[in-house]
């Protein structure tokens, strides 16, 4: 039986397990996902400030308007998620993105990882790592 982290229980992994998946599937779906988001949140993608959708974000509306407003700078042509991993409240989501950037029209690849953390039903942190040297690239002209 493998140990969980101090302080979570199998039910907090079941939690964080079925928040992800309807992340995804919202995501998938083209659906608002905010209301899986706390109302603080601990939000970071790192790179170029240059990069309209870069940054941190600490609140559901700001989480909303990165959502609603990454149509507005890329192209989505694959979000692919290959692995999920589930540790008691933490999860990390692996996988690769194909984009294209509207305002330059060069193409966007790169692998990702998503740390995500969800406390009460609720994502509060979403940390996102790509190739931000590739993200720069294609939308700094």
């Amino acid at each position: 039986m493998s140990q969980m982290p101090y302080g979570t229980t199998e039910a907090d992994a079941r939690t964080t397990r079925s928040t992800v998946e309807a992340l995804l599937q919202g995501l998938e779906a083209g659906k608002s996902v905010a209301e899986l988001f706390a109302e603080q949140v601990d939000w970071d993608i790192p790179g170029a400030k240059e990069v309209p959708w870069i940054g941190r974000r600490s609140t559901r509306a700001e989480v909303a308007g990165f959502f609603d407003s990454l149509h507005d700078h890329v192209i989505v042509h694959e979000f692919r998620v290959t692995q999920i991993l589930v540790d008691g409240r933490d999860a990390v989501l692996l996988g690769r993105l194909h984009d294209t950037v509207k305002a330059t029209g060069r193409p966007l690849t790169t692998a990702f990882a998503i740390h995500l953390t969800v406390e009460k039903g609720h994502i509060t942190r979403y940390h996102l790592y790509e190739d931000s040297y590739a993200v720069a690239r294609a939308v700094i002209p």
